[in-house]
């Protein structure tokens, strides 16, 4: 668990990430740490270039769906069918436009489609055929099922058809969602978010990554909220929108994320972490989860972790 203090524009830009929460069994904690860091280094050096926010966290989630021990893109946990059911979401904080799709498949970076709902269409939201067809319309290729679909997703499919697993602790037993909040250094606010889903989910399930104010939200005014964990109890709260609004009374990041996460653990038992930025470049990573795998890069300074109390520090540069 994790924050940065806010001290005008020279903590500007900022970009944190995180990679899902949950339990991240150990011989796959150093994997799931370099890739988060990997993506904060791809997204940040976009905001160090003069890139806006927009561009820094697509990036950054784009790389995390390429890599496998991730669920989004490659690496997505298989739904009961045993297909791959991907949900995306992107907001621009400058006039809260929106993109997000959901259920689509055979696709390798839904956050990119979300972004081009959001850049070429008058909607916020397309959903699977649809999205899909959206996709070959706007010259995006697709990929064969297979090529999403890893070994220890096809396993934990399989484990999970058993009549007595839980879903929603099998959730817990691999890094979930990913996503991204950022301010560039013109003071502009992004959010992106991309998920599998549940895993052994029903088929055309929808959780929360792709509802504006549950799996993420921007504001320029206030800030942006990236959230994971179960996304039906993220639904019930409104868990990004909600952490804004604690933000708006006048708490802190590192206030409102935990005042949003203990609500949503009292009222409807659910857990989960989230990565939140302000205009001012404060920025934390909470958790109610065992886990949450999380970095962030400020102030050439690259900051990350995983276990609560945790948090580790290198430089930008430094290409480990």
């Amino acid at each position: 668990m994790a924050h940065g203090r806010s001290n005008g524009s020279d903590m500007l830009p900022v970009l944190v990430v995180h990679g899902g929460a949950g339990h991240v069994p150990e011989e796959y904690q150093q994997s799931v740490l370099a890739g988060v860091r990997a993506a904060v280094r791809e997204g940040y050096a976009i905001l160090q270039g003069q890139g806006s926010a927009m561009d820094a966290v697509v990036a950054a989630v784009t790389l995390l769906e390429n890599n496998p021990s991730f669920n989004a893109g490659l690496g997505s946990v298989l739904n009961a069918k045993g297909d791959v059911e991907m949900d995306a979401i992107v907001m621009d904080g400058r006039d809260l436009t929106s993109g997000a799709v959901s259920a689509v498949k055979r696709l390798a970076n839904p956050v990119q489609l979300a972004r081009l709902v959001m850049d070429k269409t008058i909607h916020l939201c397309l959903t699977g055929e649809g999205a899909n067809q959206f996709a070959r319309e706007m010259g995006v290729p697709e990929v064969p099922e297979e090529s999403l679909i890893t070994d220890y997703s096809r396993m934990r499919w399989k484990k999970n058809l058993a009549p007595d697993a839980n879903l929603v602790e099998s959730l817990m037993g691999k890094m979930g969602t990913v996503g991204a909040v950022a301010v560039d250094a013109m003071g502009n606010i992004a959010c992106a978010t991309s998920t599998g889903g549940l895993p052994n989910k029903m088929e055309g399930r929808v959780g929360d990554t792709a509802c504006i104010g549950c799996g993420g939200y921007a504001d320029n005014k206030v800030g942006a909220a990236s959230p994971t964990g179960h996304g039906e109890a993220i639904m019930k709260v409104v868990l990004a929108r909600l952490i804004l609004f604690h933000m708006e009374q006048g708490c802190s990041t590192e206030v409102a994320a935990d005042k949003a996460l203990a609500y949503m653990k009292e009222r409807v038992g659910g857990v989960g972490g989230v990565v939140v930025v302000d205009p001012q470049g404060g920025w934390s990573a909470r958790f109610s989860s065992r886990q949450m795998v999380w970095a962030a890069g400020q102030q050439n300074t690259l900051h990350f972790g995983l276990h609560a109390g945790e948090h580790f520090t290198q430089s930008t540069d430094d290409p480990n």
